[in-house]
């Protein structure tokens, strides 16, 4: 005799049937994308040769998505993988590394680039490869000039999908894997704002070349043939003794230290019996050689830490370069250099220019005279 089905069992089947159904069309969270899909599919997920180069623009289009830095890289890793693989890739929702951008959430901390490409490697490695494959990442991103010659020329080429500046934008080292390191140096050297295009062009073509760089590390890993090249640099040995393992604080130290103490190395520990005097007031310096041909260096003493600006205006008031923005310095002497050159990387027109120098409250300006 067949039971009767209650009203309880009836619904409970619904709530199931509903369920399965909403996986399969691929809605709600977004878990599955199609009822063929591997939801549970065993890590680490198959990896499979890349070609480096078409992972760097993808890297760079992704970044425009409107998802940033996090997301791009980690997406055209897996973008790629989906291509040449498929499950579990398809249906593998990379938005999951929104959260990356700006340093997680605009927060400055790890590149959201280096975030998403080692979330990619510990995808697809085990823990033991994906340590050394995410060290020589983060070692290598501290030491190499961003954007790459072969990001620039893309850009210039109009090879990327996403074109938004097609020229090639300076290059410079960070010493940090911190996204305000990172963004802060650039700025600084390149003369720009965070807010203006070339600034976001650079995080695009720095966020391919970082995906790019994982996949040739994985490649190489995968043959069989990855050996690290990243040396941590002289300099951070001293550091060990406050962030090493007998320290006060046990983190790791493998960066270069000036990217966070660019006059005190030892900003904790007295390096020598006599400590160095500090001025008693803000003091600015004549710029020498002045005049001068091609560069020239402008000093200035800081009685106390303090946040700097220097910036070079032309007679007409308008600015032409800005030298320091708004960044920490150590009390003490110090020392930036003008080469002679605009925002634009131009070599500016024989006359006499302005320095303006504020650090907290105090403001001076000295003038000085390039010559040809």
């Amino acid at each position: 005799m067949k039971e009767k089905m209650t009203r309880k069992d009836f619904l409970r089947g619904s709530l199931l049937f509903a369920g399965a159904g909403t996986l399969a069309a691929g809605t709600g969270a977004g878990i599955l994308k199609n009822a063929n899909a591997a939801p549970n599919a065993e890590w680490p997920y198959p990896y499979q040769e890349l070609d480096p180069e078409y992972v760097r623009k993808l890297g760079h289009d992704s970044f425009f998505s409107g998802k940033g830095c996090c997301y791009g890289a980690f997406h055209a890793i897996i973008a790629a993988l989906a291509e040449k693989i498929g499950e579990p890739y398809s249906s593998f929702p990379t938005e999951i590394m929104i959260f990356g951008h700006g340093g997680s959430a605009g927060w400055g901390t790890i590149c959201g680039a280096l975030n998403g490409a080692a979330a990619a490697i510990s995808l697809t490695h085990e823990k033991s490869d994906s340590d050394k494959l995410v060290d020589e990442l983060n070692g290598w991103y501290t030491q190499t000039k961003f954007p790459s010659d072969a990001s620039n020329q893309l850009a210039v080429d109009n090879a990327y999908e996403q074109n938004k500046f097609s020229e090639t934008l300076p290059q410079n080292e960070s010493g940090s894997p911190l996204c305000h390191v990172s963004v802060t140096e650039w700025c600084k050297f390149a003369g720009k704002k965070v807010s203006d295009l070339e600034r976001k062009e650079r995080c695009g073509r720095l966020t391919g070349d970082v995906a790019a760089y994982a996949v040739q590390i994985m490649n190489a890993n995968l043959a069989g043939t990855f050996t690290s090249s990243y040396v941590p640099p002289e300099s951070i040995a001293s550091c060990m003794s406050c962030h090493g393992s007998s320290g006060m604080s046990q983190v790791a130290a493998k960066m270069e230290c000036e990217s966070c103490h660019p006059t005190d190395k030892h900003p904790f520990t007295n390096v020598s019996n006599e400590p160095a005097a500090q001025p008693e007031t803000f003091i600015l310096e004549q710029n020498y050689p002045n005049p001068f041909n091609p560069q020239t260096t402008i000093g200035f003493n800081l009685p106390a830490s303090e946040k700097v600006s220097v910036s070079v205006y032309n007679l007409k008031g308008e600015m032409v370069k800005t030298l320091i923005d708004n960044s920490h310095y150590q009390a003490g002497k110090h020392t930036v250099f003008w080469d002679g050159t605009d925002a634009f990387g131009n070599k500016v027109s024989t006359g006499v220019y302005y320095y303006r120098f504020q650090a907290g409250n105090f403001t001076k300006t000295k003038n000085m005279t390039m010559i040809k």
